[in-house]
C-alpha cells in the first residue's frame, strides 16, 4: 500500500481531480530555465533555482515551451496516485523562481512586537526574553507594523517557516492574542465574568 511522504503530504491538493489536473502542461515562465537530467529536474529563473527528483513511473519532458507531465505505463496505480501531485510541484517550482511565494501572519497583543533584519525575526511576545527567528537558506522577514511577512521561493519551507512562527504564540480563544495567519478566523469562546454578566438579567 502506498504511503505518503512529507513532500506528497505539503503538497497534495486538498480537492479537485488530481489526474484532470496533471494533464494540464506547466507553461514555462519567461525567464525560466528548466533542465531535466532523468529524473532528476532543475528550474533556474531570476529568484534563484530548485531541483526535484520525478518518482520512479512518472516521466516529466519539455514541449513547446511546457513541461508535459505523463506516465510510464498508464495503468500503473503506483504512479497515477503520484500523476498530478507531480505537476503541482513542478507548477509550484516554476512559480517559485520566478514569482516566489509569500506567507503573511497578524500579531495582536498589548506590548507584542516584531522586528526583521533579513533572514532574522526578533518577537516580543510578553515572555521574560525576545524570541529570535533565524530563518533557513532562501527565507527573508518583513514586517510592517503588526504584519510579519515570510517571503522565499520554496513554497513548502515558506509554509513550515509560517506555522513554526505562529506556533511560539498561537492565538489564545478569549481575547484573541497571539499570532495567526492573516484572514484566519479563531473561534472566541466567553469568559467566566463574560457569561456571568450576560446571564444576571436571564430569569
Amino acid at each position: 500500500m502506498h504511503k505518503k511522504t512529507e513532500w506528497e503530504e505539503r503538497y497534495c491538493l486538498p480537492f479537485g481531480n488530481m489526474s484532470k489536473l496533471a494533464k494540464k502542461p506547466v507553461i514555462i515562465k519567461e525567464g525560466v530555465s528548466i533542465n531535466i537530467n532523468g529524473q532528476d529536474v532543475t528550474v533556474t529563473g531570476l529568484k534563484g533555482n530548485l531541483s526535484f527528483s520525478v518518482p520512479a513511473g512518472i516521466k516529466a519532458e519539455v514541449k513547446d515551451g511546457q513541461i508535459i507531465v505523463s506516465q510510464v505505463k498508464k495503468n500503473d496505480k503506483e504512479s497515477r496516485a503520484l500523476f498530478g501531485l507531480t505537476r503541482s510541484i513542478l507548477f509550484n517550482l516554476v512559480k517559485g523562481v520566478s514569482e516566489g511565494f509569500e506567507s503573511k501572519l497578524e500579531l495582536t497583543g498589548v506590548g507584542f512586537r516584531a522586528q526583521a533584519s533579513g533572514d532574522t525575526l526578533t518577537l516580543s511576545l510578553g515572555f521574560s526574553h525576545p524570541v529570535i527567528v533565524k530563518g533557513e537558506p532562501g527565507i527573508t522577514f518583513n514586517v510592517s507594523e503588526n504584519i510579519i511577512t515570510i517571503s522565499g521561493i520554496d513554497k513548502m519551507l515558506v509554509g513550515n517557516t509560517a506555522a513554526n512562527v505562529r506556533a511560539l504564540r498561537p492565538p489564545e480563544p478569549y481575547k484573541g492574542k497571539g499570532i495567526k495567519y492573516v484572514g484566519e478566523h479563531i473561534r472566541r469562546k466567553v469568559g467566566k465574568a463574560a457569561k456571568a454578566v450576560a446571564g444576571a438579567g436571564v430569569k
